[in-house]
């Protein structure tokens, strides 16, 4: 360890210099890579696709759906605690002296415009699950499609508000809040303190050089691992959903075959994309989405008006009432619909943490401290919510009076649940063939922005990856989607996700040791801003 890595252990200053990753680094054909964390994430990608290839699908997915269950049943209330203090963490921070803090520095400015940058960490954090979840979950709270919060009769106006609460409750304040932590302290300790841009920075401040041997080694592997299978997992279902899509829409027959193209579509652009960096690829593709959703949101409200009118203020009202009793824990007897979606949900968003946190690490030097929390847990929270209201509140609305496919016969196939929406309303086919764009477009943005951590990871934390480094990744993470695809189909892709959240045990613990590191952190440069 050299001098620079000596006075980082001794205490935090403003002086502080770069840790140098060097040592474990080698550099060849075009690659910089970490050699620990690189060749053990690679070998157990391989292990796991080798695996797959002699394992029956359907019992690979039966263990680790009764392993997942386990862990989900013994740790709910820990998870919704976590998650709680999480939240509770951010706000202080936001409203304390400490919010003033700069993301680099007094004197850093932000590399990204406020609306580039919201759009960047949109896309990363939420992805397509918005375009899917935005109709089929409201509508299955309300149909007690597996429980409803609360126990509530389905059905029911009582059921119309919570169903609305509850799913803007999994994707609002709460949810965004496993994200900042992790983004804030991950910014803070690489643009601040000079660390590498990598989980095992987080543990810097509570188990010193240990960070840089095995133990951040571990983190970092883990790290590497859920964040590609997790990718692998969204792209391979998203690939199936989008195929289902196009089908329905133009009346197809397009089975694996489409898939796979769409698989290779997608990744073909995600390597354009992630060749070209922040500026050229990732932050383009990102305005071009928000553009795409907010132009589709819009224009849905508007044939929607009748319904919007009223769903937008009542979920806005409901999510606020529901807040407090839909966080709490202690006394609840819904255990079916908490432990179906609240608590899979909070180790979906703990399991992801570590991909976006970096990512959205990556682009906010030059933020505030309060500036960052406000961007990370409010924006999303608002544009979530009144998502949900117009999708949401016109999928009730025609369930409750039975309108469309959607009304007369409730969810069946949730990759088609929004079209069913769609064909009950004018203009269907235009707002298909838009959504299904809208649909590749983030699955492009999710692939490219977590080929970019990976190389970030793998490169020992740093900043800017070989491009061939980057290449690797983004066709690994296609070429993976494809084989669990052809070995699999669904029954290997939902026992992949799994087995994703399964790792949001330890990273849970990860997330509390980094509120203490980033607390530490941050009054190590109160003085600086009086």
């Amino acid at each position: 360890m050299n001098t620079s890595t000596d006075k980082v252990s001794s205490k935090y200053s403003i002086e502080t210099t770069d840790y140098q990753v060097g040592q474990d680094n080698i550099q060849r054909w075009g690659f910089d890579i970490h050699k620990p964390v690189f060749g053990i994430s690679a070998i157990l990608i391989l292990l796991f696709i080798a695996v797959m290839l002699v394992v029956d699908p359907a019992t690979a997915k039966t263990a680790l759906n009764n392993m997942r269950n386990g862990i989900m049943e013994q740790f709910d209330s820990y998870f919704m605690w976590a998650v709680n203090t999480f939240a509770v963490f951010c706000i202080f921070l936001m409203l304390s002296p400490l919010g003033k803090i700069r993301i680099g520095g007094k004197e850093a400015k932000p590399e990204h415009s406020t609306l580039s940058w919201s759009s960047m960490l949109f896309a990363a954090g939420i992805a397509s699950g918005i375009m899917f979840f935005g109709v089929a979950e409201p509508t299955a709270y309300f149909t007690d499609w597996f429980g409803t919060p609360f126990n509530t009769v389905a059905l029911t106006p009582e059921a119309k508000q919570l169903a609305m609460a509850g799913s803007v409750f999994h994707w609002g304040i709460s949810a965004w809040s496993i994200y900042a932590v992790a983004a804030l302290a991950l910014a803070f300790f690489a643009y601040n303190k000079n660390l590498p841009l990598s989980i095992r920075s987080l543990l810097f401040p509570i188990f010193g050089d240990r960070a840089w041997g095995w133990l951040g080694h571990a983190v970092d592997i883990l790290a590497v691992v859920s964040t590609l299978f997790g990718l692998v997992t969204s792209l391979g279902l998203g690939a199936q959903q989008a195929a289902s899509g196009i089908n329905y829409v133009f009346g197809t027959h397009g089975g694996l075959g489409l898939q796979f193209g769409i698989i290779a579509f997608v990744t073909s652009i995600a390597i354009f994309s992630v060749i070209r960096g922040i500026d050229g690829g990732v932050k383009l593709l990102s305005n071009i989405n928000i553009v795409i959703a907010f132009g589709l949101l819009v224009l849905v409200a508007i044939l929607g008006f009748d319904v919007v009118k009223h769903s937008l203020p009542d979920t806005f009202m409901s999510y606020a009432k529901n807040f407090f009793a839909l966080s709490n824990p202690i006394g609840r007897t819904d255990d079916t619909w908490r432990h179906g979606w609240t608590i899979f949900y909070w180790a979906w968003w703990i399991s992801y943490a570590p991909f976006v946190g970096i990512f959205i690490a990556r682009v906010s030097k030059g933020r505030t401290v309060r500036q960052f929390i406000f961007a990370v847990l409010f924006i999303p929270t608002l544009v979530t919510m009144t998502w949900f209201s117009v999708f949401g509140g016109i999928a009730v609305e025609q369930v409750a009076t039975k309108v469309g496919e959607l009304g007369l016969h409730g969810l069946q196939d949730l990759s088609l649940t929004l079209f069913y929406v769609y064909d009950a309303m004018p203009m269907s086919l235009l707002l298909s063939v838009i959504s299904i764009v809208l649909i590749l477009v983030f699955f492009v943005t999710s692939s490219d922005s977590a080929s970019l951590v990976i190389d970030s990871i793998t490169a020992g934390g740093k900043l800017d990856a070989p491009v061939p480094q980057r290449i690797f990744w983004a066709t690994i993470e296609g070429v993976i989607a494809a084989i669990l695809l052809w070995v699999g189909g669904s029954q290997a892709l939902e026992a992949l996700q799994s087995g994703v959240v399964i790792t949001a045990l330890p990273f849970s613990f990860i997330l509390v040791i980094t509120c203490v590191s980033l607390w530490k952190g941050l009054m190590s440069e109160r003085h600086l801003y009086p």
